[in-house]
């Protein structure tokens, strides 16, 4: 009678089984993370993007609106309420409302970072008050701010400085982020910065040969607030964080057009 011999695997058998199984393991694993870490990039990426374009589209929609109601809407314009009128689309310093500053000169205000829009928001009927909408970025956190606040018959800048209701509308703007920041970006893209740190508004007057940058030489004489008539901004965000796999900075950048639709008389 013959005995069928059964026989394991060896010691060596197991020990090799369990290494490939380790291999294919890992290899699972660091694929997996590679899948996080770039998932984890492409949120942060698409995330920038949706606040940039909800601060764009909030900025145009002000300045769309911008200068109403203008003082030609008046039989009598209420200087002595100069609350219940707009002087332009936009508020300036130093010497609001009376002498224009001339923009890029010696406007404090509009500047690179810093605008303030003018023009009545209220949907109520019964508030016929306009608003000072001011817009800065604050170098120190790289946050672009927006406060909204009546308009007085004192200086505008210093109004809406004081006003202490400026809420965060976008974080990481890195348009004028400083040395180090640019010199870290231009490592990694050398176009980015090659002109200096890109303001966020830049402005076009109306003049009698057409609409051109109110900092041109052919806009001499009416690179005045009152003038403007489009405000370009550019937006250049950047993530939270860096990319998790190559450690580069991402950035957004995002550029639109405000078109004041109302007259200035």
């Amino acid at each position: 009678m013959s005995r069928l011999r059964h026989q394991g695997f060896t010691i060596l058998e197991l020990l090799l089984a369990m290494g490939i199984f380790l291999i294919i393991c890992a290899a699972m694993f660091e694929l997996l993370d590679l899948s996080q870490r770039r998932y984890s990039t492409e949120t942060q990426l698409s995330s920038a993007y949706q606040e940039a374009r909800y601060a764009m589209d909030q900025i145009t929609r002000d300045f769309n609106v911008s200068g109403f109601p203008p003082p030609g809407v008046f039989t009598t314009v209420p200087t002595l309420k100069p609350w219940l009128y707009a002087v332009g689309p936009v508020a300036w310093s130093p010497n609001y409302p009376n002498t224009d500053c001339q923009i890029g000169v010696n406007c404090a205000t509009p500047g690179d970072y810093d605008l303030i829009i003018e023009t009545h928001l209220s949907t109520d009927t019964t508030d016929s008050n306009v608003s000072w909408i001011w817009y800065h970025l604050d170098p120190a956190t790289n946050t672009l701010y927006r406060e909204v606040v009546a308009k007085t018959a004192g200086d505008p800048a210093t109004t809406v400085a004081g006003g202490n209701t400026a809420v965060p509308l976008l974080s990481n703007v890195v348009n004028n982020p400083g040395a180090t920041f640019i010199a870290q970006v231009q490592a990694q893209y050398p176009s980015m910065y090659a002109s200096g740190s890109p303001p966020i508004f830049q402005y076009m007057c109306d003049t009698p040969t057409g609409t051109l940058p109110c900092t041109s030489p052919l806009a001499a004489g009416y690179n005045t607030p009152r003038n403007i008539r489009d405000v370009m901004i550019t937006l250049i965000v950047s993530t939270p964080q860096r990319d998790l796999q190559t450690q580069q900075i991402k950035l957004v950048e995002l550029n639109g057009r405000g078109h004041r639709l109302n007259p200035t008389s």
